[in-house]
């Protein structure tokens, strides 16, 4: 039986991780439609979101125990931002092109898994960036994201 990897291992661990959100929110700086929405970001933003996806795909929980983050807590940066479908579609294109500049794994099956979570998040963001409050409890697990149908990366 062959050993099926994390999500997390796949894409090439933190360091990979990383260097996405890092290329990713350099490209958003100079964009027109999301770069006002991230223009106040701490300089340790990328790198924190870069902690939350590893955490989501099996890696190791930096977000919550070195970043002291939790979902609840991610879900609240998006509070009351009123983020619109044009905006979420351009963060996935931003996003998506940044894997693809970077050298991510490009498999379809890892892809299949990034998109579908890139997808439910930022379809997540912008429904609870209508709200007024936090409809996550503290207590809410972080989500754990896998290979979903595909069971594993493509193994000839």
């Amino acid at each position: 039986m062959k050993t099926i990897p994390t999500l997390f291992d796949w894409a090439g661990g933190q360091e990979a991780l990383e260097k996405l959100t890092r290329v990713f929110y350099e490209r958003v700086a100079d964009d027109e439609l999301i770069g006002p929405v991230f223009a106040h970001m701490s300089p340790e933003h990328s790198r924190h979101v870069a902690h939350f996806i590893g955490e989501v795909f099996g890696g190791p929980t930096l977000y919550t125990q070195a970043d002291g983050g939790s979902h609840a807590s991610m879900v609240a940066h998006h509070i009351g931002k009123n983020l619109t479908e044009p905006q979420r579609k351009r963060w996935m294109q931003l996003l998506l092109d940044s894997a693809d500049a970077i050298g991510l794994a490009d498999d379809p099956e890892f892809r299949s898994a990034l998109v579908g979570y890139l997808e439910w998040g930022s379809r997540l963001a912008v429904l609870n960036s209508a709200e007024t409050e936090n409809p996550i409890s503290n207590h809410e697990p972080m989500p754990r994201w896998g290979w979903g149908e595909t069971k594993g990366p493509y193994q000839p």
